[in-house]
């Protein structure tokens, strides 16, 4: 009898064990979704093409590499920064994530993350981040990087982008900050140097993200957005694109003589890889005049690439 009661015991103990084994599995499963929900509201890809900007635009105010110090001083907190306009973009624009396709998986529109979570979350990131270069950098530093999250999600994400087919022009500005936050937080300052590396990130937006525009047209469709694709001729979105891809190729090419030092480690990349994507720019826009099958991912994923070549250029050039 005391072996028959000891039987659901030592069973009940063995589920018990089992129980709390998977609570505990299940337990850091939520965890890990829970932290990647939030990792994703900060959009990791954008802040990693920001920081391509930032550092090499800081090595060539310092004219080659700035104190280790600053340098993790301004990338943590311009990653939390970045971070923190990307969290509170897509607290503003949970009504029309949810509309398409390719943001309707984001953790808001997914309900992963609460509305008000985000808005904490995005309002905590940007008093540190701000805070950060304030303390450990200067004052100019600290205001461009308030200005442009206020920018960002007040004037772009909240008004501009769902009134003007201009947005993704006025937008421009956020994304190209980081080069103007760079320079200051080692100089305190701005040369034109620095507004010219501004120049080429802000012109080269429209040539980067119209394309992504065109391949999602029917979601913005969808959702209200006025994007140019969506709106606008063949014809005009063509032209901007070829426009602005000029003028992103022109101003890399004068900021060139601006930067103090540059020499060949940048001009010939930048000249080579500049032609390269006008050469894909152009390809572009003509199959979409003509109506043909149009792969427009091909010259976004490129324009990155130029970026990058442009700006390690920069970086390499300072230190040699």
């Amino acid at each position: 009898m005391s072996m028959i009661t000891e039987r659901p015991v030592s069973d009940t103990a063995g589920q018990s064990v089992s129980a709390t084994g998977d609570g505990a599995v299940g337990s850091r499963r939520d965890l890990r979704a829970v932290v990647a929900a939030y990792v994703a509201l900060t959009k990791p890809r954008i802040v990693e093409l920001l920081l391509v900007t930032t550092v090499p635009a800081m090595m060539l105010a310092h004219g080659g590499l700035p104190s280790l110090w600053l340098m993790a001083v301004v990338l943590v907190g311009g990653s939390l920064a970045a971070g923190a306009a990307s969290v509170l973009n897509c607290y503003i624009d949970r009504d029309i994530d949810q509309l398409m396709r390719r943001t309707k998986r984001r953790p808001l529109p997914a309900h992963t993350v609460t509305p008000r979570n985000a808005l904490i979350f995005g309002l905590v990131l940007a008093v540190v981040s701000v805070t950060l270069l304030a303390v450990f950098t200067n004052a100019l530093a600290a205001g461009l990087t308030l200005a442009a999250i206020l920018y960002y999600d007040l004037v772009y994400t909240a008004w501009l982008k769902r009134t003007t087919t201009a947005n993704t022009f006025w937008g421009g500005a956020c994304g190209a900050a980081p080069v103007l936050i760079g320079w200051a937080a080692v100089t305190g300052s701005l040369a034109p140097a620095a507004w010219a590396l501004f120049g080429v990130v802000f012109f080269w937006q429209m040539p980067h993200f119209y394309p992504l525009a065109m391949k999602y047209k029917q979601d913005y469709a969808r959702a209200g957005i006025p994007m140019l694709p969506v709106v606008a001729s063949t014809r005009r979105v063509n032209a901007e694109i070829l426009i602005f891809a000029w003028l992103t190729v022109l101003v890399s090419l004068v900021a060139w003589p601006l930067g103090a030092g540059m020499g060949p480690i940048y001009g010939l990349p930048t000249l080579v890889v500049g032609v390269i994507f006008l050469v894909e720019a152009h390809r572009l826009c003509r199959r979409a005049a003509r109506g043909d099958a149009v792969k427009p991912m091909r010259l976004f994923h490129w324009s990155t690439t130029y970026l990058t070549v442009v700006f390690a250029a920069v970086a390499l050039d300072a230190l040699i």
